[in-house]
């Protein structure tokens, strides 16, 4: 882990409070209707566009436009996100980001994971004749009205995509009614983990080919090259 020298503290102070005054000139010279304000100082941070990115604060990591904050990925992959920009923003350590990754890659493949982790969320918009391309979620909805329970607008959809034949959106199964099925390991590592992980490793030269080749169990370089 990073640790703080006395320097280090005292010049972020400083820059803080440089900020802080900046903010209080500039504000002095707009419009009344007008106001900026001070969001926060970060060490570090991620930034895959200026509507996507994570910061570190105080410890806990802020995130937009991520992965971790949108219900349409499972939480097995969310928090598998999270513990990689955690390792990487807040503790320096290129390694435990790997190792996070490689773990979370074991125990999908070996079956180790719950059917809650690998729920995905999604809400309907309309009614569900109305939909031209029928997703995932319109095909686990159409299987809960199938045990009588209306899907109206405004539901929010859970469920698994399970091994099988036939499309992605076909192998949908309310989470309600996923027991005894055996999840699909390779939609979860490659439509679920390995595009979430890619958008923060490829900054650190991990391509998707590199992360699949580790999926395959293959060895990769190390970040250190970028601390």
């Amino acid at each position: 882990m990073v640790s703080e020298s006395p320097e280090q503290i005292a010049l972020e102070a400083e820059i803080k409070n440089q900020a802080q005054k900046f903010i209080t000139y500039l504000n002095s010279t707009l419009p009344e209707s007008m106001e900026l304000e001070y969001e926060g100082f970060y060490r570090r941070g991620f930034f895959v566009s200026k509507k996507r990115y994570a910061v570190i604060e105080d410890g806990e990591i802020i995130a937009k436009g991520l992965e971790l904050v949108r219900r349409d990925w499972a939480p097995i992959v969310k928090k598998t996100q999270e513990e990689v920009l955690m390792a990487i923003l807040k503790e320096g350590d290129s390694d435990k980001a790997i190792k996070a990754v490689k773990k979370v890659l074991k125990r999908i493949k070996n079956g180790d994971v719950d059917n809650k982790e690998l729920i995905i969320h999604t809400q309907i918009t309309k009614p569900l004749d109305k939909y031209k391309q029928v997703g995932p979620h319109v095909v686990a909805a159409k299987r809960i009205e199938e045990h009588g329970i209306k899907v109206t607008r405004g539901t929010i959809i859970q469920y698994i995509i399970i091994k099988g034949k036939g499309s992605i959106s076909q192998r949908a199964i309310p989470y309600e009614y996923s027991e005894g099925y055996q999840y699909d390991k390779d939609y979860y590592i490659n439509n679920q983990l390995i595009p979430a992980v890619e958008r923060i490793m490829y900054a650190f030269g991990y391509t998707k080919r590199d992360l699949e080749d580790m999926a395959r169990g293959e060895v990769q370089q190390s970040l250190d090259a970028f601390f």
